[in-house]
Formats: structure tokens, C-alpha cells, sequence
């Protein structure tokens, strides 16, 4: 954008808030040398540096880049959230302000009304229980960071320095990786708010037999490393990307962060693709699919929710991914049998197409279940058995122009088969919400039970 305002002359002012403080840290520490003046003098920028907080100077500067033709940038030099006691100059005041310190800095003003409000907000849950799932719920999320410091933990410090890269995208304690530069930090680099550079680095790391990069970001950043996912795919490379926020459930921050197109990473060309898309039903199968995967070639994406989950029950009582389950890549799995047709889900649809395929089997409705934790490949042997059924309907949290349901369909008509057809997803805006996006969308079990009974 700069090297196109200089180039033609667009006359836009630039004001930059540069407080050195992002999600994980301070830039100046984890990105060294970098600063954003010289960035935007060096596409040929006019750059004025300032006091942020001396507001005479301020007012004064910008009147002058008001005045002058082409564009400015104002850089004005100040501290994150100055003068709140436990906030200034710290991190933790990009996020909602937490509120002891709010309620400290409102009794210092006399602000008692404000005080006594804040005091009284009550937090909702909107988290619901699901019949054949257990009451427990755990943070996938946060799991994979686990699971991966428990793989690290078998390898010598050498090992996992030659072996591994972890590359955050300032997202770590979102993304589980903050678990793992506690743990392991020789293994860890922050690369701060640039995603594409990030991936390319943990990618270009795993160019090399017998090395891996590991990535990753919220799902809704998926979109923007499409091309560098090609380049890495053309160049070999084994990288296991997390992305964490996927779907809709959750999601509490207006309509950035839906994460609904992960199938947008199945980009390759079908020879020989390696790459493979994971999105498993609880934190057992999680655990199951990363240890597994761990040492299979190429890019692999594991993805996960922003909210938490509980663990998926078998017909007999017993956790279905707990004893002795061992993750096989590209088997579609049966959760429940049936006879009158099947509902396929994954990820953080399990649990609610399960809750509504136990409501339908008390109703008299003999439905079974697919579970499809690989997103990307067709199980031939499950095919037969769902073209078969008098009738499959797919549900996801994903949109319903690029999911699994636009593709499941087909597979079944060009190996013959022709059941009843259904697809549930996500089609409309979002707004600020947390569990209402289910609803609204109508992927919650109620909805899903209706489908079922339309199609029985």
C-alpha cells in the first residue's frame, strides 16, 4: 500500500499507533531490527516521528501532514494503554482488560456505579451436554501442544533442534504452541503478525528429508497462505500446520474469525498429493491422529475449535477414541450402525450430529453415524456401505459452498450410488455470538434431528 500511495501520488495519511505491543510480546524483542518508520521510508514515505502522548506536538504534526501533498506517515511513539496501573506498556492490554484492573482503575476516578455493574455481571455458559458424549469436555486446541511436547519429549535436545521448527504467528496461547516454547523453547521462533512469511519459514525448514516445520494460525487465516502452500508442495516439503478457531462455535468476535473454509488447503494436484486435511472429533482422537501423522510426508493440516468439546462415547458407555484406538489415515469410521440411513460429521460436529442421531434411535429411527476425521480422502470400503443407505446427509460447520458437503455428493454419484442427498453447513453472515452461531446457522442438534426426520 505505501509503495503504491508513493508511486501515484495518493494523498493519504498514514497514522501509526506504535506501542510495540502485540498478542504474544513486544515485537522489538521477538522481531529485533524491525521498525516500522524505516519500512515505510524505505518504499519512499514522507515519515514523521513523534510523542504519542504529548498531544500539543501531536496535533501540531498531524495538522502539518494535513497540509502537505502526497502522502505522510505519522509514527507517534507511545505505550500500550498509558496510565492504567498493570497495563501500561503491557501486552495483556490488547485483549479485553481484565477486571480487577478495571475495577481498580474505575475506584480510583470514584466511578462506584461502574464498579458495582462490573461487579455484578454474572458469565453465561453456553456450552450443553450431548447425549452419547461424555459430561467432561477438553480444549483441543491447547491439546495439540501436548501431544506434540510429548513427541519432542522422546527425542534428545539435539534431536529436536536438527529436527523441528515450531513457528507461532503471535497467536501461541490460542494455538497451543505456547505450551510448547515453555517446554521446548529451543525449538520455537515467534514470527509475529505475518502469516505467510511464517509459513514459508517453518515450510522451507521442512525442504529437507528427515525435518519438519510446524505452523500454524486461527483457521479463518487459512485463505492467505494458499499460494505459499503451492510453492511449498512443488518444493516437498513436510510441514504440519495447526489451525486452531476452526468452524463457527465459539466464535465471540463479530465475523473475522470463522474459520469455514479449510477445504481451500485440498488445492493440490490429485497425483501423488500428500496433503492431507485433519479435523478429529475429541482431544482422544486428536492425540491418536498427531502421533500418527507425525513422521508422514508433506503438508498436513490438523485443525481444531476455539471452544471445547467433549469426549465421543461408543454404544456400549466407553470413550470410542480411548484403550486401544489407533488413528488410520483416510478410514471413515463408524460411530453408530444403521439401517434407515447415516448422518457423516467431523470435528465439532460430532458430538451434535450424535446427540440428534440418539434422539432420532429413541424416536424409532434406526440412523447411523460416519465419523470423517480425514477431510480430503474418500474411503471406498465406507462409500459402498453409506451408497447403500436410504439416505446420507453430511453435516459441517463449514461453508456450504466450499466443505465437504460440495464434494460427498458427488463421490457417491460417480461411484454409482444414489441416496437420498443432504448437506448441512454454514450460509449465512455471522454476527458476535458464542454458542447462538449454531443456531443460528442451523447445525445445532434440533436442527439436525429435523433433516434426519425430512429424510426418513
Amino acid at each position: 500500500a505505501a509503495r503504491f500511495a508513493v508511486a501515484h501520488g495518493v494523498n493519504v495519511k498514514v497514522v501509526v499507533d506504535d506501542n510495540d505491543v502485540t498478542i504474544s510480546g513486544h515485537p522489538s524483542k521477538y522481531l529485533p531490527g524491525y521498525d516500522i518508520g524505516k519500512t515505510l521510508a524505505g518504499h519512499g514515505l514522507p515519515v514523521c516521528t513523534g510523542d504519542g502522548e504529548d498531544f500539543d506536538a501531536l496535533f501540531s504534526r498531524m495538522v502539518k501532514a494535513a497540509q502537505a501533498e502526497g502522502p505522510v506517515a505519522l509514527i507517534n511513539k507511545r505505550p500500550m494503554a498509558p496510565g492504567i496501573a498493570g497495563l501500561e506498556g503491557n501486552h495483556a492490554g490488547h485483549d479485553v482488560i481484565k477486571k480487577e484492573l478495571a475495577v481498580d482503575y474505575l475506584k480510583a476516578r470514584g466511578h462506584a456505579d461502574a464498579v458495582a455493574y462490573l461487579e455484578g455481571v454474572k458469565k453465561v455458559s453456553g456450552g450443553g451436554a450431548f447425549l452419547g458424549c461424555t459430561a467432561e469436555t477438553a480444549s483441543n486446541r491447547t491439546e495439540f501442544g501436548n501431544i506434540v511436547n510429548g513427541i519432542l519429549d522422546g527425542m534428545s535436545e539435539a534431536e529436536r533442534v536438527n529436527r523441528v521448527l515450531v513457528v507461532d504467528s503471535d497467536l501461541e496461547g490460542s494455538t497451543g504452541l505456547k505450551g510448547i516454547r515453555v517446554k521446548h523453547p529451543e525449538v520455537c521462533l515467534n514470527g509475529g503478525v505475518q502469516e505467510r512469511g511464517n509459513f514459508s519459514a517453518a515450510a522451507g525448514f521442512g525442504f529437507k528429508h528427515g525435518q519438519q516445520g510446524i505452523f500454524s494460525t486461527f483457521s479463518a487465516f487459512l485463505e492467505m497462505i494458499i499460494s505459499e502452500l503451492t510453492m511449498a508442495r512443488l518444493n516437498g516439503a513436510n510441514v504440519l500446520c495447526h489451525f486452531s478457531h476452526a468452524g463457527i462455535d465459539d466464535m465471540a468476535d463479530n465475523t473475522c474469525h470463522y474459520g469455514i473454509n479449510v477445504m481451500l488447503a485440498d488445492c493440490g494436484i490429485a497425483e501423488g498429493d500428500t496433503t492431507r486435511l485433519y479435523f478429529p472429533g475429541d482431544a482422544l482422537q486428536l492425540k491418536s491422529v498427531v502421533e500418527t501423522i507425525w513422521n508422514d510426508p508433506g503438508a498436513r493440516f490438523v485443525f481444531t475449535l476455539r471452544s471445547t468439546v467433549p469426549y465421543i462415547l461408543g454404544a456400549d458407555g466407553e470413550k470410542l477414541y480411548g484403550g486401544d484406538y489407533r488413528f488410520t489415515s483416510g478410514r471413515d469410521e463408524i460411530v453408530r450402525e444403521g439401517s434407515t440411513g447415516y448422518v457423516v460429521a467431523y470435528g465439532d460436529m460430532l458430538c451434535r450430529a450424535l446427540d440428534a442421531v440418539e434422539r432420532a434411535r429413541a424416536a424409532g429411527l434406526d440412523v447411523g453415524l460416519v465419523n470423517k476425521p480425514t477431510l480430503n480422502v474418500v474411503d471406498e470400503a465406507m462409500m459402498k456401505r453409506l451408497g447403500a443407505a436410504p439416505f446420507v446427509l453430511v453435516v459441517e460447520s463449514q461453508n456450504i459452498k466450499t466443505g465437504l458437503g460440495s464434494r460427498f455428493g458427488t463421490w457417491l454419484l460417480e461411484r454409482g450410488f444414489a441416496p437420498k442427498y443432504a448437506h448441512l453447513g454454514v450460509g449465512k453472515p455471522g454476527h458476535g455470538g458464542l454458542s447462538e452461531h449454531m443456531y443460528h446457522q442451523g447445525i445445532d442438534p434440533a436442527s439436525i434431528l429435523a433433516k434426519i426426520k425430512s429424510l426418513a
